[in-house]
């Protein structure tokens, strides 16, 4: 069952914490975030932005990668699995990423089980990445995915991506680590 939360959605924060709960409440050992874009399209910046703004939230007691300053993009999931098992074996991973969908879709921010499939929305086949995914809906699936790359909101990007960080630097806040490990 996936989780769905309406970015204008005043309890979309809090029940994105608990869907995150629900995926990896039987996983151990400190979530790593893997944040998933790139800056030079808006609509691809959502995991970029969210990885700044962990970080600018002070969340040091997890591992970030991937944010405006140095980026994660689809292209290096092949590369980010072996990664992450090497460096963080016993560690569950939370996937973010932006992605296309129906019209009316866009702004639902989505938690599914099993990560995400980086570049699915530009039909590119990477492996999926992570054990819980975050995917921000930022555009309309068209066949040339122009609506992607040059006609996204930031303003939607950021506010889906404010929304994604909080939920995320709640969960992995202290307190609540020591209840989950």
């Amino acid at each position: 069952m996936d989780y769905s939360f309406n970015v204008y959605n005043k309890l979309a924060e809090s029940g994105i914490v608990m869907a995150i709960d629900h995926y990896l409440s039987q996983k151990r050992g400190t979530p790593v975030i893997i944040c998933i874009g790139s800056d030079l399209a808006i609509g691809d910046s959502l995991g970029p932005i969210c990885g700044t703004l962990l970080n600018e939230r002070k969340t040091s007691n997890v591992f970030v990668y991937g944010t405006l300053k140095s980026t994660v993009t689809a292209k290096e999931a092949r590369y980010i699995n072996d990664f992450l098992r090497e460096t963080h074996p016993e560690s569950p991973v939370i996937a973010i990423d932006a992605a296309v969908g129906d019209a009316g879709d866009i702004g639902l921010i989505k938690v599914i089980a099993n990560g995400v499939k980086p570049g699915a929305g530009a039909n590119k086949k990477f492996p999926r990445v992570g054990d819980v995914g975050i995917m921000g809906i930022v555009a309309e699936k068209s066949l040339f995915n122009y609506s992607l790359l040059n006609l996204t909101r930031l303003n939607l990007v950021y506010k889906m991506a404010d929304i994604i960080a909080g939920a995320v630097a709640t969960y992995t806040a202290p307190h609540n680590l020591e209840q989950v490990i």
